[in-house]
């Protein structure tokens, strides 16, 4: 159910090539097209956290250790192995972390998504990009609707504002130097991703779980926010999807995509937690609100009526399921040392087939 039939086939025999396929979207997305063919390399750096799903993932393909803010090498590996689609998802991703440091955020998150589409531009494989960006990019105004893609950028936050300036940066790249045809450029905003084997810092699912496993409570600064929360499969399979389309030419798709979850999956914090609490029992928590906090968003949602639409694109896990799949993921892990991404590619797979999604005819 992982095979080369997927996504019409298009990834058997591509070269892909991944930026922060390190991270904790970028292995799932590696390992996942490895099962379907694809020669895949990635360019990061290295893990920033131990233990990291990269790592005890068996390693498939060959990974360039780098940094996107240097031009050369970037330049170098696209020269080197001649991909045929770039998947950019490196970034520094922290809000909290860019407060601290918003030279690195915006240097890596604007300058580095430019290097890589110079990189891209004097290439002569490259024929489609997919640039992922963040639900965060959009001029926050609390709303109680879902964000569509041609509403403002912005960006409270130097994380958030970085990631406006990307989809800004993507928009001029496109209208500038991808728009003949040679090259496709699209951009994909999704919610907050959650999913096994991620131990990032300052995220509320990997506090959680390693809370839990040395039998300790997690402190929930900010019970009320809510925001889309979706598991890492669903919006990997929105951008291998719009991959797809891009390799076959389709240049209406060389535009900006929301892949969220349904409307049902907008949770506050504090309805995640005990969530996840009554799947793994070891869970524990409580509510420490710090009045000191930074300014983070509150209320965030996405609409994805244009996927719907046009890309045929759909969610296909309930909350319910998105949380159960994580939890379990991380109590297996701890428990007996397993994986189970296989499992959860397998099972996703087959529940998207179950529902007849375009992308597994």
């Amino acid at each position: 159910m992982v095979g080369h039939n997927l996504f019409g086939g298009i990834y058997k025999g591509k070269t892909c090539l991944i930026t922060g396929n390190t991270g904790f979207k970028g292995s799932w997305l590696g390992h996942w097209l490895t099962k379907m063919g694809a020669t895949v390399v990635g360019f990061s750096l290295e893990p920033s956290t131990s233990p990291n799903h990269f790592e005890l993932l068996n390693k498939e393909y060959v990974t360039i250790f780098g940094d996107i803010n240097d031009l050369k090498s970037l330049q170098k590996v696209v020269t080197d192995y001649n991909p045929e689609i770039i998947f950019h998802l490196a970034a520094q991703s922290l809000v909290r972390y860019s407060y601290d440091n918003p030279i690195e955020t915006y240097k890596t998150n604007v300058i580095g998504t430019l290097n890589i589409f110079e990189a891209a531009r004097f290439s002569d494989s490259v024929k489609a990009i997919v640039n992922i960006t963040s639900d965060k990019c959009y001029e926050n105004e609390e709303w109680i609707w879902g964000y569509r893609e041609n509403d403002k950028m912005g960006g409270y936050d130097p994380y958030s504002s970085s990631k406006g300036c990307a989809e800004l940066l993507t928009s001029s790249y496109r209208n500038s130097f991808f728009n003949e045809g040679k090259t496709l450029l699209a951009s994909a905003r999704s919610g907050n991703v959650i999913g096994g084997g991620d131990w990032s810092i300052d995220r509320l699912i990997p506090d959680i779980v390693k809370e839990a496993n040395v039998k300790q409570k997690v402190q929930i600064r900010s019970p009320y926010a809510t925001r889309p929360w979706q598991h890492v499969l669903e919006p990997l399979s929105g951008y291998l999807m719009l991959g797809w389309k891009l390799l076959v030419g389709e240049n209406k798709f060389a535009e900006a995509w929301n892949f969220g979850p349904a409307q049902d999956s907008n949770l506050s914090v504090i309805d995640v937690a005990e969530k996840c609490k009554s799947i793994w029992n070891d869970i524990g928590f409580e509510v420490n609100v710090d009045s000191a906090n930074q300014h983070e968003a509150n209320l965030l949602m996405l609409d994805c009526s244009k996927a719907d639409k046009i890309l045929k694109w759909k969610p296909v896990l309930s909350i319910d399921q998105t949380m159960e799949r994580t939890i379990l993921w991380y109590k297996e892990f701890y428990n007996s040392g397993k994986l189970l991404t296989d499992k959860d590619i397998v099972d996703f797979v087959q529940s998207a087939s179950d529902k007849s999604l375009i992308w597994t005819r």
